[in-house]
């Protein structure tokens, strides 16, 4: 039996052109920021793991609907 993987982001707008939910900035540019709705980010969820190089971040909303990072 092989080991369950971790649910992965499916293609959307964080993997790919512009789509509903990414805001480009005004002048966008390859290091300019976009903006990106939370929804996209949670999937419906209280939190997320990202992956950053070898660290692993966690991306929780509160109760009272606010966003914390924490390593």
């Amino acid at each position: 039996m092989e080991a369950a993987q971790p649910e992965t982001c499916p293609a959307h707008a964080c993997h790919s052109g512009r789509k509903e939910g990414v805001t480009p900035s005004p002048g966008s540019g390859a290091n300019k920021p976009i903006t990106l709705d939370s929804t996209l980010l949670l999937h419906g969820r209280q939190e997320v793991l990202i992956r950053h190089g070898d660290e692993t971040y966690r991306l929780r909303r509160t109760r009272q609907g606010k966003l914390i990072l924490t390593k």
